[in-house]
């Protein structure tokens, strides 16, 4: 499968690049910045929200070969202000979405949030694919929005797309609540490759997590797509210190998100 992935050079594009290569798809990585030093695949510079650029590299490659799939983790990673937000998470998912149905790519994976949902109430119970949206912050609503347009593209169009929620990211939990949201990098690529290879899903929402002991979310909807992960933050419980604000950071999906050190105005800088 020939793969293009946007935000190549972040954190999380480091990783799933390699994983893809390693699973025997052919990467083609995408960013602002230029290839990591010992990139080993082919590489465009390009700003996601211009739709002109990214419309310039999807039918190049579609020129010099089919494309299957948009592996889409590029985006700004943390709160803003509303306008930041939606130019770097719903304008460049429509800029890519335009191009996909221009050059007949068929699939795209998004790189969403528990942000999304982030201020659904911990007290609600295990958080299902079913939960209504409800963000926590700026960068949520524009998760939301980039999540609807998903929809609409596949309900229009038939593209397959599937939105990973993604919890916590990180080399290991560091925190309680990141117990409960951790998601391994090995299980993260193998979230990646199940989005990629699940037969025809649709438009489909899965919780990406690994598969820990004190999970909030549930793991069944990537399941039925084929996710499995292995990975259990409890392995690392030993090592995370209790702290101050682990009660108010357990009170809502987001966390310190969904906390009054993230409000702020709309259209402020």
């Amino acid at each position: 499968m020939r793969v293009l992935v946007t935000g190549a050079a972040g954190s999380l594009g480091r990783t799933v690049c390699p994983g893809l290569v390693e699973a025997g798809h052919e990467v083609v990585g995408l960013d602002l910045v230029p290839a990591p030093d010992g990139t080993t695949f082919a590489w465009h510079e390009a700003d996601c929200a211009d739709a002109d650029a990214v419309e310039a590299v999807v039918a190049a490659l579609s020129a010099g070969g089919s494309l299957d799939a948009v592996v889409h983790l590029a985006g700004f990673p943390d709160e803003a202000s509303l306008p930041t937000e939606l130019t770097s998470h719903v304008v460049t998912t429509a800029a890519l979405l335009d191009a996909m149905l221009a050059h007949r790519v068929p699939r795209i994976v998004y790189a969403s949030s528990n942000h999304a949902v982030g201020r659904t109430p911990r007290a609600a119970g295990e958080l299902t694919e079913h939960a209504l949206p409800r963000p926590d912050t700026y960068y949520g609503v524009a998760k939301v929005a980039a999540e609807a347009l998903l929809q609409l593209f596949a309900d229009r169009h038939g593209i397959d797309a599937v939105a990973c929620r993604i919890g916590s990211f990180l080399e290991q939990p560091g925190t309680v609540r990141a117990l409960s949201t951790w998601l391994s990098p090995g299980d993260a690529v193998r979230m990646v490759l199940a989005a990629l290879t699940a037969p025809a899903p649709g438009y489909a929402v899965l919780h990406g997590i690994s598969a820990n002991t004190r999970a909030w979310w549930d793991l069944e909807p990537g399941r039925r797509l084929g996710y499995e992960p292995q990975d259990d933050a409890e392995a690392w419980a030993a090592t995370v210190e209790a702290r101050p604000e682990d009660a108010a950071e357990a009170e809502f999906v987001g966390g310190p998100f969904a906390t009054a050190q993230f409000h702020r105005p709309a259209l402020g800088d």
